[in-house]
């Protein structure tokens, strides 16, 4: 009867996504704690002189490369 055609009729639905279709594994958390932990202890312990060869530039590099890929897959965790 009148102009209104439904979103299915025109072909432009997107059926709804299941509920607990985009969970992020279960160790996925885990890896992301325990490489924040770790850059955050690995710089710690550099600027302490508690780590071999005293302070070294190699030792922040990793510590920041892991905070850097921490905070990335935070961006990502569902």
């Amino acid at each position: 009867m009148g102009r209104y055609v439904s979103a299915q009729g025109r072909g432009r639905y997107t059926a709804p996504k299941p509920p607990n279709a985009d969970h992020s594994p279960h160790w996925y958390g885990w890896l992301l704690l325990d490489l924040l932990l770790f850059g955050v202890m690995v710089i710690t312990l550099n600027y302490l002189s508690v780590l071999p060869d005293s302070v070294s530039s190699w030792y922040l590099g990793v510590g920041l490369a892991s905070l850097f890929v921490a905070f990335y897959l935070a961006t990502r965790y569902r």
